[in-house]
């Protein structure tokens, strides 16, 4: 008999006392049901490749069979990038947020200020890490995620079949584009996303620019009116790139053998390599001639971030977990599985990575890059350069418009953010 048909029948012939008793009896038999214990279950959400979740998932089996963890469960959720953003942010301010975030550091600044992550300085020892990767989750002096991998950043990838051997400056890069690859007839000599400013921004440290001087944009430089008149000659004049293409149009072209080279993040190196196989290459991005100076790639990794919603007695678990996801052994088998170099400064040494090629030219385009500003800032310079770019390269707004348009936007925004 349920609650409601109790209280129905007898309530009209039970004495008053008695009848406001039951409901409080009910009240106390739900309130005296165990509550779930989830000290022992950890909720983790990630806006990796498909191909990266199989590594996550053994790692989080590995650390679930030793000995000191059983009864430990591990949910993993994926998102796509933004929606984990906006899912997050959601969770947090409904309270019911993961307890870890795996993912880039470009919006940590903004879960940090919004106080959604804790800040990790005296759960962690981070000198144990590399220090730029370490650098690019810094903000206000404090350390907001650990470092999973070391780079998340632009290389060139060619395919051998079509390429004999990699350009070295952009010179030959276009020799090559005006002869063999006019000869082959390809669809687009070289592919990458012209649409999304973080391949913009490699080019702009080649003409001398920043995107940011600590917290404020510098958009408005003749090095970004340069970078993109650069983009126009290679779309329009040159015809080298393809005219509107974003990641997946300029990934099948590469695939498909319709492009010689494209530039794409080490995040993509161990797919290429499984599908190009023995025709696989990589190789930095081709100094710039004009300027003498090679394109500085953004460079930060991936990170566990530590939701501030994380109760206090499970953080020795997360602890637990995060330090063994980033031991010597894990990283060095993250590196063999995903060939994604490692955070952990003792992996980075370890003669399964130093003796690799591939390892070997990631590092020196790494050297090459500047880390990413972890600024809550930067969200409205890329916001804002997206937005103006795009009006540039389809020509709906000249260039030096659009270029004061950009720094213009990106500043309201900021001091809207700031307001």
């Amino acid at each position: 008999m349920t609650k409601r048909n109790f209280d129905k029948r007898y309530s009209a012939i039970l004495p008053l006392g008695l009848c406001l008793f039951i409901p409080l009896l009910f009240s106390l038999s739900a309130c005296s049901r165990p509550v779930p214990d989830d000290s022992k279950k950890i909720v983790v959400w990630e806006q990796e490749d498909a191909q990266v979740a199989p590594y996550i998932d053994s790692v989080f089996q590995a650390f679930k069979k030793l000995p000191e963890n059983a009864g430990i469960e591990i949910t993993r959720t994926h998102y796509q990038t933004e929606d984990l953003r906006s899912q997050f942010q959601a969770a947090s301010l409904a309270g019911v947020p993961p307890d870890l975030l795996l993912g880039p550091s470009d919006t940590a600044g903004l879960y940090a200020v919004s106080g959604f992550i804790m800040p990790l300085d005296g759960h962690f020892d981070f000198s144990r890490y590399n220090a730029p990767v370490v650098e690019a989750i810094t903000l206000d002096g404090h350390s907001w995620g650990v470092p999973v991998s070391n780079g998340n950043h632009l290389m060139m990838f060619y395919n051998k079949k079509l390429v004999k051997s990699p350009p070295g400056t952009t010179d030959e890069l276009f020799a090559y584009c005006a002869g063999p690859a006019k000869a082959l007839k390809l669809d687009r000599c070289i592919a990458f996303d012209m649409g999304e400013p973080f391949w913009l921004m490699p080019w702009l440290g080649a003409f001398g620019g920043w995107p940011m001087a600590g917290k404020k944009p510098t958009l408005d430089t003749r090095a970004m009116r340069d970078t993109v008149n650069f983009y126009l000659e290679l779309k329009y004049d040159k015809k080298y790139v393809p005219m509107e293409c974003d990641y997946n149009c300029m990934d099948s072209l590469f695939k498909e053998n319709k492009a010689a080279f494209i530039i794409n993040g080490d995040w993509a190196i161990s797919g290429y390599q499984k599908h190009f196989k023995k025709d696989f290459g990589l190789c930095i991005i081709p100094r710039l001639s004009r300027t003498g100076r090679y394109p500085s790639p953004m460079v930060s990794g991936k990170y566990f971030m530590v939701s501030a919603g994380a109760k206090p007695e499970k953080m020795a678990l997360l602890k637990r977990l995060l330090e063994f996801y980033t031991s010597k052994e894990n990283q060095v088998r993250q590196y063999q599985v995903l060939t994604r170099l490692p955070a952990l400064k003792a992996a980075g040494s370890a003669p399964e990575i130093t003796s690799d090629e591939v390892s070997r030219i990631s590092l020196d385009q790494i050297l090459k890059g500047r880390p990413m500003p972890m600024a809550t800032e930067m969200r409205a310079v890329w916001d804002s350069a997206r937005n103006y770019l795009g009006m540039a390269t389809t020509r709906k707004l000249d260039v030096d418009t659009a270029v004061r348009k950009m720094q213009e936007n990106a500043e309201k925004k900021i001091e809207e953010m700031n307001e």
